[in-house]
């Protein structure tokens, strides 16, 4: 498996990670799918503290106990559920953030997180002392580097412009091409890396699974309209779609990896295949963009 460096960090990332939010709460299963890809030659697990409301966590913790030394350990912090009540609310203060690493560490069973994300973020946040938080984390060796997962641009401009960030989450495939225009080519030049997730758009994408719904930008009409194009003109007997989907995520050079989800060793599996396969060339992108739509963002603060 190939490894990037993310931004200007030391952290060298497997192309292709592993999503856990879709592992699920079947501990033996999971850890399983978890053990094949370490095995397989991922290294970047990413989780969160909302994912389950913890279990997650408590489920990858378990799955690299006594492997904790070839893992890159990502998981996130800024949701903040009430105990006993339905729901979470939003919470970037710095004593949320210092308060609420010490339970991911727990659940993870580990003293140190590799990069920790801020899961979300707006301009109404007190965003100097956000930073401040992740600051203090890697100074006190909690955390070894620091990340935001957003869709919003003008978040992430704010967090790219204060803060030494090494990389940004953003959803990236072929039917959400939204950060191709408002967020890569910004993070491309500042040298920080993008982790995108959601190359397959929830199995939009995927090889041998049949949509039965749009996704945002697509009807399903055009879904089937546009996976129909590339079968016939991209995808070979060599190369899935699921494949081809991998590597077009892949092919920004702003983009380190790609994490998606598996709830399946078979779909494990076929994620992973695409790691043995060439880059796309500039001719084949070129016809994906054309066959796809330039989705563009609605601001949010």
């Amino acid at each position: 498996m190939k490894l990037n460096r993310l931004g200007s960090s030391d952290l060298l990332v497997s192309e292709i990670g592993l999503g856990c939010m879709s592992l699920g709460q079947e501990e033996n299963k999971a850890i399983s799918i978890i053990h094949e890809a370490l095995d397989r030659g991922v290294n970047l697990l990413d989780t969160a503290d909302l994912y389950d409301s913890g279990r997650n966590e408590e489920i990858v913790g378990k799955a690299i106990r006594g492997r904790r030394d070839r893992v890159i350990l990502a998981t996130k912090v800024g949701n903040k559920r009430i105990p006993g009540e339905e729901g979470w609310s939003w919470d970037a203060s710095k004593s949320y953030i210092l308060a609420a690493v010490k339970d991911s560490l727990r659940r993870l069973g580990t003293d140190y997180i590799d990069l920790y994300q801020l899961h979300g973020g707006t301009l109404d946040d007190p965003v100097n002392d956000t930073i401040e938080a992740f600051e203090q984390l890697k100074q006190e060796g909690y955390i070894r580097q620091y990340g935001i997962s957003s869709i919003r641009p003008n978040v992430i401009r704010e967090y790219v412009g204060r803060s030494s960030i090494v990389s940004v989450m953003n959803a990236y495939s072929i039917v959400d091409r939204r950060a191709e225009e408002a967020v890569l080519p910004l993070l491309q030049e500042q040298g920080i890396s993008v982790i995108a997730r959601g190359p397959l758009s929830s199995g939009a994408l995927a090889a041998n699974r049949q949509p039965v719904k749009g996704v945002p930008d697509y009807e399903l009409t055009e879904l089937l309209e546009l996976r129909r194009m590339l079968e016939e003109s991209l995808v070979t007997p060599e190369r899935s779609l699921t494949q081809l989907a991998i590597r077009y995520s892949l092919a920004h050079p702003a983009v380190a990896t790609v994490i998606p989800g598996a709830s399946s060793g078979e779909q494990l599996q076929q994620n992973l295949t695409a790691a043995d396969l060439p880059e796309l060339t500039d001719a084949e992108v070129s016809l994906i963009r054309e066959a796809s739509k330039a989705n563009t963002y609605k601001l949010h603060r």
